[in-house]
């Protein structure tokens, strides 16, 4: 299980020490720092880590309120706060925090959080058993519709919206494009974009237009989907024999 994360401090030392002791932690990547909350949120509403690792006393915006602004988020990422001020933790659980490490950091201490923001961030089980499991429910004016996932040929997101595209037409759902992407991986669907899940057995063409920018098509359809340069080697991996 890879955890995306960012760490949010206004200390340069601090980030540095931090992040020299997240990499005890393989399953923890840190994918981006900030050294103030404005850019942190740039940050995330860019990258959609899982966690934030956050300083609260910060010139302008804190930790707390930056927290707060993310609990609108359709999916914030999970916060461990990090700071030398323990005064605000009952401000920092307020905001469903994972954890409060107070600097200097412990080793332990951090090992506790990390184990706990992988439980909070653990995949629910999909049960495939029962009756009707297997089928991604999707709205169609007044109705639900129940797909199987062999009828899908990608799925993508707008805005705080997700999309399903079918054969038959594209239909919105409830659900988050990072549930989708859990639930559908044994069904042959792949991530090539940070907004979009493709059936792999749907797809048809592969167009490099440059070497930063690829397209692909999926089976009687005639947009093309981006793919991001980071997932083309996979991607191809995964298609050809």
């Amino acid at each position: 299980m890879e955890i995306k994360a960012v760490i949010i401090d206004d200390e340069p030392l601090s980030r540095q020490e931090l992040l020299h002791l997240l990499g005890m932690h393989p399953e923890i990547s840190v994918i981006a720092e900030a050294s103030s909350a404005e850019k942190g949120l740039e940050i995330v509403l860019k990258e959609e880590p899982d966690a934030l690792f956050l300083d609260i006393e910060m010139t302008g915006m804190n930790g707390v309120e930056l927290a707060e602004a993310l609990q609108r988020m359709k999916k914030p990422p999970a916060i461990i706060f990090a700071t030398a001020y323990p005064d605000y933790a009952v401000k920092a659980f307020r905001v469903e925090a994972v954890d409060y490490l107070l600097k200097p950091f412990d080793e332990i201490q951090l090992e506790q959080a990390v184990n706990r923001l992988k439980q909070r961030l653990a995949p629910p089980e999909v049960k495939v058993s029962s009756p009707g499991a297997g089928r991604l429910a999707v709205q169609s004016e007044d109705r639900i519709i129940y797909l199987k996932p062999e009828e899908i040929l990608y799925v993508y997101r707008e805005g705080r919206d997700t999309f399903v595209v079918s054969e038959k037409g594209t239909y919105p759902t409830k659900a988050a494009l990072k549930d989708l992407e859990i639930k559908l991986k044994s069904f042959s669907f792949f991530r090539v974009h940070k907004g979009y899940l493709v059936n792999i057995k749907k797809v048809e063409e592969l167009v490099s237009w440059s070497t930063n920018v690829f397209e692909l098509k999926v089976r009687n359809r005639a947009e093309s989907i981006p793919v991001s340069r980071n997932y083309v080697k996979e991607l191809r991996e995964t298609l050809e024999l």
